[in-house]
């Protein structure tokens, strides 16, 4: 594993530290910006010249977009370095996953084809001035399953925990209130697959950049509402979501409006390990963005840091020139249009509780450091069997400015089938800055918006 100075002085902090709930120090904050860039990822390069410094990230619009549609590829003369395949992934092993090496095993067709590395993530100033502050004053409360002392920016740039490392992923700034359209498809082994369609309005609350700090409603991360355009039997069910960051103190709430009963109840299985919303039982809840919610079951450790390829300013995978029948296909999507580079990443691994209980024992995720995003998940049954590989296929939406989560593929290798989320390829709307409000995300909007 690449150790770097700064990361080995934290990581000594994160295993000698007894409870890991205290702030930075000054001087330790004093580095965001300088030689950490403002979210806390080393600026400077790697030592081989194979990951550039950071410059700030694409934070202007691309020739061509227009706003609310598909993103043009920033990066489209780029040409592929190398593929990495089952003939030479032992070359490449230091700087890939487990469940990476496990697909590349099971599917002869599925391969990485790698491309020089893009510093792309980059984020609005607002979100850098209060990550700056979290960093000395944002505490973990006792238990870890939340956190207190911000509404909004990066909660833990320097962090000196796990659980302070998942946090920032959680909280991870995805624009402010918006509307999307997406499918998803539940891939059986031979590559068959019914879509399901959604629409999704959100408002995240937490560091939405058009609300001051005093004008964001204490403890609450976001609002979600999820509305199922097809297959007709699911059409017009609707989710509601009420997301916060002292899980403790209050849980997630969550309101389902089926348009048959036409009756809006509460959902309080919407969490853990329950199955995701019409996946045919390949997620679970908390496997949506490669994790969200509570964080109680399992210990969280920073393992160390490393450098991996990960799938990175995946503009064409996501983009309006393929089709879904072109991304989807039996095993895995389309090897063809997926990009991967080489970036540092936080290693973290969970290990469920002594007491509770979850389909994975243990989890393993590999957290982007400019983003704080999950990039690749390998996850274990209780057999400590390898069972479900993840991948996020991101991009910079370069005009809001944020990383934004893209094709969301998860594997499981003991049956040969995947689901493929967020496929936005064939819709013509792919952010659109709605001006909602609070009353849009309330139990009894739910009717409005369903069909019968």
């Amino acid at each position: 594993m690449n150790k770097h100075p700064i990361v080995a002085a934290a990581l000594t902090l994160a295993f000698t530290c007894t409870t890991g709930w205290a702030a930075v120090s000054a001087e330790e904050a004093a580095t965001l910006g300088t030689t950490l860039t403002p979210l806390g990822a080393e600026k400077a390069g790697n030592a081989a010249g194979t990951i550039p410094a950071w410059d700030g990230g694409l934070t202007t619009s691309q020739p061509g977009f227009k706003p609310g549609g598909h993103y043009p590829d920033p990066y489209g003369a780029d040409k592929s370095l190398f593929t990495i395949d089952a003939s030479n992934m032992e070359k490449y092993k230091a700087n890939l996953s487990p469940g990476q090496m496990a697909l590349l095993k099971r599917y002869p067709n599925w391969k990485m084809k790698v491309y020089p590395t893009r510093r792309s993530a980059g984020y609005p100033q607002g979100i850098y001035d209060e990550t700056r502050a979290n960093a000395t004053k944002v505490k973990l409360i006792p238990s870890g399953n939340g956190f207190t002392g911000t509404s909004g920016g990066t909660p833990f740039p320097i962090p000196k925990s796990g659980l302070e490392v998942i946090w920032n992923h959680i909280t991870t700034y995805k624009g402010d209130t918006w509307r999307t359209s997406w499918s998803q498809a539940p891939v059986t082994a031979g590559g068959d697959y019914n879509l399901v369609s959604f629409d999704y309005e959100y408002d995240f609350v937490y560091s939405n950049q058009k609300k001051r700090p005093e004008q964001r409603e204490a403890n609450l991360l976001f609002y979600f509402l999820q509305l199922i355009k097809q297959p007709p039997r699911l059409a017009g069910s609707v989710l509601l979501v009420h997301e916060f960051a002292d899980q403790v103190g209050q849980p997630r709430k969550a309101w389902t409006y089926n348009p048959g009963q036409r009756r809006v109840r509460l959902a309080p299985n919407v969490s853990y390990d329950n199955p995701g919303t019409a996946a045919d039982g390949l997620r679970t809840n908390d496997d949506f963005f490669m994790f969200n919610g509570a964080t109680d079951r399992y210990e969280w450790r920073i393992v160390g840091k490393k450098e991996m390829f990960v799938p990175y300013n995946g503009y064409v995978i996501n983009g309006p020139t393929l089709k879904i029948k072109d991304v989807i296909k039996a095993g895995h999507v389309n090897p063809e249009p997926a990009r991967y580079e080489l970036h540092r990443v936080w290693e973290l691994e969970a290990t469920l509780k002594s007491g509770t209980s979850h389909l994975y024992k243990k989890r393993v995720s590999y957290i982007d450091e400019d983003s704080w995003i999950i990039l690749v998940a390998d996850k274990y049954d209780n057999r400590d069997q390898l069972w479900r590989v993840d991948e996020q296929h991101t991009l910079q939406y370069y005009d809001v400015p944020f990383l934004a989560p893209g094709l969301e593929v998860h594997h499981d290798l003991q049956s040969g089938r995947y689901i493929a989320l967020s496929i936005r390829n064939e819709e013509s709307v792919v952010y659109d800055p709605a001006p909602l409000t609070p009353a849009d995300f309330t139990p009894d909007a739910l009717r409005s918006k369903g069909t019968r």
